[in-house]
C-alpha cells in the first residue's frame, strides 16, 4: 500500500516556544529587534588619506624618537655590535700633544659647493639669496625648467647669462655639507677643531666650479681673493706657511693658481717666482684627477656614467622618453656642456699616458682580487692587484663600439675616418621640443661617422669630442689643454689654458715645499666603454653605453658595457698617482726644483654595519673625507711633520709598475 507524503503548511499564527533557552537563543535578543548591517564603502580618496596618514604618523614618530634619542645612542649600538669605536683622529692627535701650527686651505671639487641665487628671471622671484646648488635641492623638482635655465651658463661665452647671476656661498659652509647627513669637508674641519683650529686659521676656497679656471678671476677675483687670505694668514700665524688641501677638481683648479700667482699681470696675479716658496709649506692632493678621469668622456659624450646607464637599462622611460615632457638626459647634457670646468677634466696625455689600440699601463690588471671576492677568473700579482683573464680587451681603446671591437686584434678592425665626415640629414625630432644639443646639428651623416670609426684611444677622444660637440670644445680649447710639452720654455706655454696640465707646465722653484697624492684604492673605476647606437632621431642623444656587454663571470673586468681598474670609484689610480709616482719623482723637467712628492693610497673598506655611515676606512672619491687615517695625516702635516715622519708611500696597488710602462719624456 503506498502513502503520499505531503509538505506541511506553516502556521500563519506560530506560538512562540515558552522556553526559548531550547532553542540556543537569549530573552533579549527575542526582544530586540537586530539592527540592519551597514556595509562600508571606502572611496579611492578615502584609501588615499588613510594612508597619507599612516605615513605621516609614523615619519613624526620616527622624528620624536630620533629627537629624543641621546646623541650617543647610534655609537653605542655600533660599539656593541662591532667592538669599541676608535678615537676620532684629531682626540688622537691631542692625546699626543699636537696643536695648531700650519693654516690650512680648503680647495673643494666639482659639484660639491654650494652656489645662490643673486639675480634671476621672475620664475625664481623669492629665492633671492637661496641655494640652487646644494643643500635641500628643493627647486629641482618644484622648478625643474627654471632650475636648468638658471644653473647653466651661456653657451658662447662660458659666463653668466643675460639677467641671471648665480654665485657660490662662502665660508666654511659652502662644502661641509652637500646635502643635509651628506659630509664632505665636515669630519675633517671637526677633527682640526679638536686640535685647536678655528676659522681664523682655516679656510675654505669656494669657488664657481661650473667656469673655466681663468674666469673664476675674470668674474669673481676669486684667484686673488685665494692669494689674499693665503697671505694674510700665514702673517697672522707666526709666518708659518700654509697647508693647501685641494679634493677632486680642487686639484687641476689649484694647480692652475699656482701658476697664476707667480705670472705677472694682468693674466697672472704679479706675486713672483718665489711666491709659493714663502706662503706654502705642502699641497696635499686628495683624490686628484692630475691626468683626467674617463668618466668626463662618457658625461660630455652621452650624459652617462655607469650607474646612469645601468638605470637607462633598467628603466628607459625614466630618463630617455618624453615622459611628463622633462627630458632628463637632454636637459642634463645641455645644461653641463655649458660648463666648462667639465673640460678640465678630460683625460690628458693621449695614447702616451692611458695607452692605445693594444696596450696600456695597467693591461690585464683588474681591481684586488680581495675586493671581489672569489673569483675564478682572476689571478692574485705581486702587487696586490688581480690579473683579470676573462677580458681580452685593452684598456687603452677607451670607447669602443660593439664589444667584438673592444677585444679584435688592432689589425683586423677596419676603420672609416671620421673628420672630414660631411654633417647632414637633420635628425630634428618633434617630441624633444626645444631642448638643444650639439647632436641636433651632427645629422645622420655625421652621426654614422662616428660609429663606423668604431674605436677610440685617449688621443682621438679629444678630436671626437670636437667633431660631436664643436661648439662646447671650442669653449674649452681657450682654457684648458691636453697634450705633452716638448719644450716647456717655449713661450706659448705662458698662456693659462695650459697651467692645470700637469704634462704641460712646470712646478714652482720652492724644493721646501711638498706635494702629496692622497687617493682610495680597491673599487672598480671606470677606465673604457662600449657604446652601442640608439634608435635614429632619438632626442638627440644617438649614443649609449651598451650595458649588455659583461664578462660572463659577475666579478670580472667588463660589466654593464664598462671596463673597469683600480681607483676610488671616479679616478682611476694610475690619473692620481703617476705624477707623484714619477712624473714629479725627483728632479724632472716638470718639477725642476726636486720639490718632495709621496704617494699614500688608502685601501677602501666598506662600513660593516648601517651604524656606521659611510664609514670610517672608506676609499671612495667623496667618502674618502672621512677616511680616519687620512684626517690623521692631513693633522700631522698641519701640526709640522713631514712626508718621512708619515711612513713615505704608502701603496697598495701597481702605481709604480704602470708608471714605468709610460715612456714619458723627463
Amino acid at each position: 500500500m503506498s502513502s503520499t507524503l505531503r509538505r506541511r503548511k506553516p502556521d500563519p499564527n506560530p506560538t512562540p516556544n515558552p522556553n526559548p533557552e531550547e532553542d540556543g537563543l537569549d530573552v533579549e535578543d527575542i526582544k530586540k529587534p537586530k539592527k540592519p548591517t551597514i556595509k562600508k564603502n571606502y572611496s579611492c580618496i578615502d584609501n588615499c588619506c588613510w594612508f597619507i596618514g599612516c605615513v605621516c604618523s609614523i615619519w613624526w614618530l620616527l622624528l620624536f624618537l630620533y629627537n629624543a634619542m641621546p646623541a650617543s645612542f647610534p655609537q653605542f649600538v655600533t660599539e656593541a655590535i662591532s667592538g669599541p669605536y676608535p678615537d676620532p683622529p684629531g682626540v688622537k692627535c691631542l692625546k699626543e700633544g699636537l696643536k695648531v701650527k700650519h693654516p690650512v686651505v680648503f680647495v673643494p671639487g666639482i659639484v660639491t659647493g654650494g652656489l645662490e641665487l643673486w639675480e634671476g628671471h621672475q620664475c625664481m622671484d623669492g629665492l633671492f639669496r637661496k641655494r640652487l646648488w646644494g643643500g635641500t635641492f628643493g627647486e629641482v623638482y618644484k622648478r625643474p625648467s627654471c632650475w636648468v635655465q638658471h644653473m647653466s651658463l651661456d653657451n658662447k661665452t662660458g659666463m653668466d647669462p643675460p639677467g641671471i647671476r648665480v654665485r657660490p656661498v662662502t665660508g666654511l659652509v659652502a662644502a661641509d655639507y652637500f646635502a643635509p647627513g651628506y659630509f664632505v669637508w665636515a669630519v675633517l674641519i671637526a677633527n682640526l677643531a679638536r686640535v685647536g683650529y678655528e676659522e681664523k686659521n682655516m679656510y675654505m676656497a669656494a669657488y664657481d666650479w661650473r667656469l673655466g679656471f681663468q674666469n673664476t678671476e675674470v668674474r669673481d677675483q676669486t684667484l686673488s681673493r685665494i692669494k689674499s687670505n693665503i697671505e694674510l694668514m700665514v702673517a697672522t700665524n707666526g709666518g708659518n706657511k700654509a697647508v693647501i688641501i685641494p679634493h677632486s677638481m680642487g686639484v687641476p683648479y689649484f694647480l692652475h693658481f699656482m701658476k697664476w700667482v707667480e705670472a705677472p699681470a694682468p693674466m697672472g696675479g704679479g706675486g713672483g717666482p718665489d711666491w709659493c716658496a714663502k706662503h706654502i709649506k705642502a699641497v696635499m692632493n686628495i683624490g686628484g684627477p692630475f691626468l683626467g678621469v674617463p668618466k668626463a668622456v662618457a658625461g660630455l659624450f652621452s650624459a652617462e656614467a655607469k650607474d646612469i646607464a645601468t638605470a637607462r637599462a633598467v628603466a628607459p622611460g625614466v630618463l630617455d622618453s618624453d615622459l611628463f615632457q622633462i627630458q632628463t638626459l637632454q636637459n642634463l647634457m645641455r645644461m653641463s656642456r655649458t660648463w666648462d670646468s667639465t673640460m678640465s677634466m678630460i683625460p690628458k696625455g693621449g695614447d702616451t699616458i692611458w695607452g692605445g689600440l693594444d696596450w696600456s699601463p695597467e693591461e690585464g690588471y683588474a681591481p684586488s682580487k680581495r675586493k671581489q671576492g672569489k673569483n675564478d677568473t682572476c689571478t692574485q700579482n705581486e702587487s696586490g692587484g688581480g690579473v683579470c683573464e676573462a677580458t681580452q680587451a685593452s684598456y687603452g681603446r677607451m670607447v669602443s663600439f660593439g664589444r667584438d671591437v673592444a677585444e679584435a686584434p688592432s689589425s683586423e678592425i677596419e676603420r672609416i675616418e671620421f673628420r672630414g665626415a660631411v654633417k647632414g640629414n637633420s635628425v630634428a625630432n618633434n617630441t624633444c621640443r626645444d631642448v638643444w644639443t650639439e647632436y641636433h646639428d651632427m645629422g645622420f651623416g655625421g652621426i654614422k661617422a662616428v660609429a663606423e670609426y668604431k674605436v677610440y684611444t685617449a688621443g682621438e677622444v679629444v678630436e671626437l669630442l670636437e667633431f660631436v660637440a664643436p661648439k662646447m670644445m671650442e669653449r674649452g680649447s681657450a682654457h684648458f689643454s691636453y697634450g705633452i710639452a716638448e719644450d716647456l720654455d717655449d713661450p706659448k706655454y705662458e698662456h693659462f689654458k695650459y697651467w692645470s696640465n700637469p704634462l704641460e707646465t712646470k712646478l714652482p722653484n720652492a724644493p721646501d715645499m711638498e706635494i702629496y697624492s692622497l687617493y682610495g684604492v680597491g673599487i672598480p673605476t671606470e677606465r673604457a666603454y662600449i657604446y652601442k647606437l640608439r634608435p635614429a632621431a632619438e632626442c638627440y642623444i644617438p649614443f649609449q653605453i651598451d650595458t649588455s656587454a659583461k664578462d660572463k663571470n659577475e666579478d670580472g673586468c667588463l660589466k654593464d658595457g664598462v671596463y673597469t681598474v683600480d681607483g676610488d670609484e671616479t679616478v682611476p689610480a694610475l690619473s692620481a698617482g703617476y705624477m707623484c709616482a714619477k712624473g714629479w719623482r725627483g728632479k724632472t723637467r716638470f718639477n725642476p726644483s726636486g720639490i718632495k712628492t709621496y704617494v699614500r693610497e688608502y685601501d677602501h673598506n666598506p662600513p660593516s654595519n648601517f651604524l656606521e655611515g659611510r664609514g670610517t676606512q672608506s676609499g671612495a672619491h667623496v667618502d674618502i673625507m672621512g677616511n680616519y687615517q687620512l684626517i690623521e695625516d692631513v693633522i700631522r702635516v698641519a701640526a709640522g711633520a713631514k712626508g718621512e715622519e708619515l711612513g713615505g708611500d704608502q701603496v697598495h696597488t701597481g702605481i709604480f709598475e704602470w708608471s714605468e710602462k709610460i715612456k714619458l719624456k723627463l
